[in-house]
């Protein structure tokens, strides 16, 4: 089927499924990065790496794929989203492949996977969720949070088929393979991206029209990064998704060690319960995102905080069995998933459509900060103690810092222009 347009309308185009779709795959291979730890210990023991080598490594890939965001979301604004897409699996495929070869230094692994790599990554994640944006005017919760389902889920293909790979072929040529069948899929997939035709109307633009009003401010006027940038909502928003996500990274971060040392858990024990932190991370993803779509961001947002309230004050700080356990870490995961799939519609609902690539690579940097912000908490509150009052002082300070987001978040409101208030 083509896009199609009349004369007597707005153009519609009804085969739009194909996007999101294009857009889980590409998130898929994108999301492999998060099974670095795969790599890690195969590529210490074969050079002698410290384990803050190979960290070092992964920490500036997520710099790196945090700042490949803001150029690359200005990239897809002004040429489309293809053009980008494919570069990022060209990206992505060499950066894996090179690896193989050089790899066995620790500039190479830095250059190959921190660099080349991690621009890969900024410019594939930006550029599909935009994209399944501007198809689902209409569902914007629900495609983001799908869309973005897709790198959490990558992480656990790439744990279960990693290890059997570097078992069989050993872990520099496991990198190559990698490196091929990611770049193939990224770039087939990315060819397939293209933002909707001017004056796209979907499908349900009916529903939308009627429910928008109630349930998710809609922002009529296209701000550029440049005058987002100059209103307070932006700041606030950036707030609110770092104290979210902050809250969630500090827990993921310290989940197994939590299970050994305080629960008392074995360490496989421990590691099955951060697969079900896995997957309920994944889940928050659509979860709220769809629910964003039917009683509001704004609401969504209370529930995601109110949820993370709950882990922090009355599960975790009385985990003394391995379900217990499973269930507050699963509700961190879950509310940090949440956050994730509801501030792409957020952006788009506050500032535009049009630029939201750009836009939102710019809201990501929260993201970036939390990444700092999270787990610099458990050291400086922790510090490999095994002592209970001493991680329950780490949650009730991370619940303070979530009511403070909820404060933020409670006085946000959609901007309003000058010249339209």
């Amino acid at each position: 089927m083509t896009d199609k347009s009349t004369t007597n309308g707005p153009a519609v185009s009804p085969p739009r499924l194909r996007y999101p779709i294009a857009g889980i795959m590409m998130m898929l291979c994108i999301g492999n990065v998060y099974s670095w730890s795969v790599f890690a210990k195969p590529l210490q023991k074969l050079f002698k790496y410290t384990p803050a080598q190979t960290t070092l490594a992964f920490q500036l890939s997520i710099v790196i794929f945090t700042i490949a965001m803001v150029f690359a979301g200005r990239w897809q604004d002004k040429v489309g989203p293809k053009p980008v897409a494919i570069f990022s699996g060209v990206m992505m495929g060499a950066g894996f492949i090179l690896m193989k070869f050089f790899g066995h230094t620790q500039a190479g692994m830095i250059v190959c996977f921190s660099v080349i790599v991690g621009i890969g990554m900024g410019a594939g994640y930006v550029t599909p969720l935009a994209t399944a944006l501007k198809w689902y005017p209409d569902k914007r919760g629900l495609m983001s949070g799908l869309v973005v389902m897709g790198m959490g889920a990558g992480s656990i293909f790439g744990g279960m088929g990693g290890p059997i790979l570097i078992a069989k072929y050993g872990v520099m040529n496991t990198f190559a393979v990698f490196g091929a069948v990611f770049g193939l899929i990224i770039v087939a997939c990315g060819a397939i991206l293209k933002n909707p035709p001017e004056g796209y109307v979907p499908p349900t633009s009916e529903n939308l029209k009627k429910d928008t009003s109630k349930k998710a401010p809609v922002c009529t006027y296209d701000y550029s990064a440049k005058e987002m940038l100059c209103t307070v909502q932006f700041y606030l928003i950036w707030l609110v998704f770092l104290i979210g996500t902050g809250g969630g990274l500090m827990v993921i971060s310290q989940a197994s060690n939590f299970g050994t040392d305080i629960v008392g858990l074995t360490a496989v024990l421990a590691g099955s319960v951060i697969t079900i932190l896995g997957v309920f991370n994944g889940l928050g993803r659509p979860a709220c995102g769809s629910l964003s779509d039917k009683i509001g961001r704004k609401n969504v947002i209370f529930v995601a905080f109110g949820i993370q309230l709950v882990a922090l004050l009355l599960v975790l700080p009385n985990a003394s069995s391995y379900w217990i356990y499973a269930i507050g870490v699963s509700l961190m995961g879950f509310s940090y998933g949440g956050f994730l799939g509801t501030m792409p519609s957020i952006t788009a609902d506050y500032f535009g459509i049009k630029n939201v690539g750009l836009n939102y690579a710019w809201i990501y940097t929260g993201w970036g900060a939390a990444g700092y912000f999270g787990p610099q908490v458990a050291n400086i509150f922790i510090k490999g103690s095994n002592v209970p009052a001493v991680w329950n002082k780490a949650f009730y300070f991370i619940a303070g810092v979530c009511v403070i987001g909820m404060i933020l978040w409670a006085f946000t409101k959609p901007p309003v222009r000058k010249e339209t208030a």
